[in-house]
């Protein structure tokens, strides 16, 4: 995939499929790091959320940081080496987190962005990702395991969960921000 656009700011909308929501987020570009601001509100499995998530990831699309704080006041802080390792803000480490390099956050197609754009694909390759899943409803991060399939270079993937209990196929556009994401999200800007 090409560089990121070196602009001051581009932003993304997505509005949920499955049920009411909306996702903003800007993507700026800074001299020694990438920074997604964004907000999520919507409900999953009838659980309403309002969340503020800020994803700081290094030039090389590794996450670096996490920082999610919720309407109602919960909050969440992770840091990364960038090498798979992580740790809650305070330093105390995350053993079950041990290999994820990527991060998942359950209302925001945003997230798929990055693995997209930290490694190079080529048409038909696949690959086994170990994420840091962080579900809305609770914020406890967890090890997930996905799958994503280049079918199209720098347009079109396919993700699969890797218990096989969903798959759905991902447009992107130039920037590698989700365009389509069947099932779950469109884009809406």
């Amino acid at each position: 995939m090409p560089a990121f656009r070196d602009l001051k700011a581009v932003s993304a909308r997505w509005r949920s499929l499955d049920c009411e929501g909306l996702d903003h987020v800007t993507l700026a570009s800074e001299p020694d790091r990438i920074v997604a601001r964004g907000v999520a509100v919507g409900a999953r499995g009838g659980v309403p959320y309002g969340v503020y998530y800020r994803i700081d990831c290094d030039l090389g699309w590794r996450t670096r940081e996490l920082a999610l704080a919720t309407s109602d006041g919960r909050g969440l802080h992770l840091v990364a080496d960038g090498q798979g390792r992580g740790a809650m803000g305070t330093g105390e480490p995350l053993p079950a987190l041990e290999g994820c390099l990527d991060l998942d956050l359950s209302g925001t197609p945003f997230t798929n962005t990055l693995p997209i754009r930290r490694l190079s694909w080529r048409e038909g390759e696949q690959r086994e990702l170990k994420m840091a899943f962080v579900p809305f409803d609770s914020f406890v991060p967890v090890a997930d395991a996905q799958i994503y399939r280049c079918i199209e270079p720098g347009r079109r993937f396919q993700y699969q969960a890797a218990d096989l209990s969903f798959e759905a196929e991902l447009s992107v556009d130039e920037d590698g921000l989700v365009t389509d994401y069947a099932q779950l999200f469109a884009r809406v800007l």
